[in-house]
This record gives C-alpha cells, structure tokens and sequence, in this order.
C-alpha cells in the first residue's frame, strides 16, 4: 500500500502544523482534530491540511475511530495526547500509531523514567525519598506531561514542608535542584537504520521563573511571588561541539537501554533529553520526551543540524513523515507502528 493510501492525523495542538506540513512535503494525505475554537486556525492552513475533523471537546476523539480507521490514518502522537486523553484512551485506540505505547509508561512514571536514565548511565539530580531529611534545594514535580505545570521550588525542609500543605498533585518526585543552564537536545531515532540522528536544540521560556530573573534579588524582597514553570515559548539553541558529542552519547545509551526494558521495539522515533548543563560543564538529565516536544517548532523549515544531514528543510515532523515513508517503501511498515 503505497503512502497516497495513508493520512497522516495528528490532534490540532502542540506541534500539529509542524507535522502535517512535513507530512504533506513527503507526498502523504493529512487531516487535523479539532476543537472548534481552532478550526479558524487550521483553516487558515488549508494548503497543507486536507480534512478538518472536528470535535466538540478532546474526550470526543475516541468516537472518530472508524472514521480514521477507513482513511488508513496513522496517528502522530505528541505532548496533547496524554494530557487531553489519558493514558487508557490512548492505549485502547486501534488506529495506528507512529511508536511504542508502551514507552508510555516509563515516560509518564517518573520513578521508572529515572530507572531507564540510571540504566542508560546518565547523571540525573539526587533524589529525595520520602523520610529524607532535605538539606539543599530541591525541584517538586508532577507525573506526566504538563508543560512545566504541577512543579515548586523549595529552599530547605521548612520550606518544603509548607509548600507541600497547599500541593495538590498525588503524585510526584523530589529532586536537587541543579543549578546550570537548561538544554533540550531533540533527536530521533530509526529503527529502519538503527541510527540516532540530532535533530535541533533549544531552551524554553517559562512563566514566570524566567521573568523573575530579570528582576535584581534586592528588588524582589517583598514581592512574595513563587516561581512557576509552565512553559510559554521556545527559543533555538547551538551547542558547543564537544557538548553535543556527549549528548549524542547520552542519546545512543538512552535507546539501547529502551530495547532492555521496552522490549522488544523500545523507544524509536523522535524524542528529547531535557538536560541542565552545569558550569563543570556536566551534563544532568533531567526528564526523557518520549515524543515530537513543541521546542522543534523552532525549526520547521529545519535546523543546522539537519542540514548537514540532508542539504534540504528537515524538522522533526517531516523526519516523522520520512520514516513513514521509507518503512512504506521497505514493506516495514509494522516495525514503526503501534496499534
């Protein structure tokens, strides 16, 4: 079944301009879900949109099953999924899905997130474990994929202790607070090649930790105001090359440690590290994306990095729509799907 037979179908959020233009570059059929509050938008994109789906809320998607299953849809997950849909109405769905649902689990479950960096032989933040005395600042975050939302900052255990009074979330990790610069190293791994490929890099700006910082410490005594982290914009990055070799490492160990504990696929596709960079020049993992991350928009007309792979415009959503493609032509299709 050659690509014309395929639509590539992605929930219009997040990164779904991104992927349906690079869908659309490779040859392939594509259609968006909706809400109605922003038909307007995808409308205005029509020359690489074919279909419009619309739905009244996100819980609706499920309903659209049989209508996606007729237009052989392979669905391109990315951030929204999981925290639009949940984590059963994604598994549940039938219609295919470009990756491996059960990544899905170490991604959301920061305990085995940080089991799969530990086996990947990556330095990640010391954590506390409850009953632990804490004696440096330390970071409190949700499980999932929130956007930096669910997350405090805490000095000491006084300050831990009454943070945690008015904290809503169930559950969620303590960790050190690493003090660096935050870099985002998006890569995408082929299980056709069996070859980990740099992608783009960026950092994010995050309300309002991020405009706290351009207030001098003298001026914020007083104020009173908590630092959040939810994230707003992105804003493209070049590393120094002898940092990114080390990524590339970190990058490599990540997936070979995914075929040990996900198998027997493990993680493939795209996906990011979120690192912080120390000033010893360490390089701290901090969380694993085990999807397209929305930081790659930076890069839709493609990165430096990929130009030195492929002398042409290569973001993360025509590298999606590439493999696609190639698995199409091998007669692979099923080594890239799910569902």
């Amino acid at each position: 079944m050659g690509i014309k037979k395929h639509t590539i179908v992605t929930l219009g959020s997040h990164s779904a301009l991104q992927i349906l233009k690079g869908a659309k570059d490779e040859g392939f059929k594509t259609a968006v879900i909706a809400t109605p509050d922003r038909i307007a938008l995808y409308t205005s994109y029509k020359n690489f949109i074919d279909e419009i789906m619309e739905v009244k809320t996100w819980k609706d998607f499920p309903s659209l099953e049989k209508d996606l299953l007729e237009r052989n849809a392979i669905i391109i997950p990315h951030g929204s999924f999981v925290a639009y849909l949940g984590m059963a109405e994604n598994k549940q769905m039938q219609v295919s899905y470009f990756g491996n649902k059960l990544v899905l689990d170490w991604e959301e479950n920061r305990k085995m997130q940080r089991l799969w960096l530990e086996e990947a032989q990556i330095k990640v933040p010391h954590k506390f474990k409850r009953g632990d005395r804490i004696d440096r600042p330390v970071i409190v975050k949700s499980y999932g994929a929130a956007g930096g939302k669910g997350y405090f900052v805490s000095r000491n255990q006084k300050e831990f202790d009454e943070k945690l009074k008015s904290f809503s979330e169930e559950r969620f990790i303590v960790q050190e607070y690493v003090i660096g610069v935050p870099v985002y190293f998006h890569f995408f791994y082929s299980p056709l090649t069996s070859k980990v490929e740099v992608m783009s890099i960026d950092k994010r700006y995050e309300t309002n930790v991020d405009s706290l910082g351009r207030i001098p410490a003298k001026n914020q005594r007083g104020l009173n105001i908590d630092p959040s982290f939810e994230v707003v914009a992105n804003i493209p990055m070049a590393i120094r090359e002898s940092l990114l070799a080390e990524a590339v490492s970190m990058a490599e160990r990540v997936i070979q440690a995914s075929q040990k504990l996900i198998s027997p696929k493990g993680l493939f596709g795209p996906f990011c590290l979120e690192t912080i960079i120390t000033s010893t020049e360490e390089i701290y993992a901090i969380e694993i994306s085990a999807r397209i991350v929305a930081g790659t928009n930076c890069f839709i007309n493609g990165s430096p990095y990929t130009y030195l792979n492929y002398n042409e415009p290569m973001s993360t959503g025509r590298r999606i729509a590439r493999e696609i493609k190639n698995a199409i032509k091998l007669n692979k299709l099923k080594e890239v799907l799910d569902g």
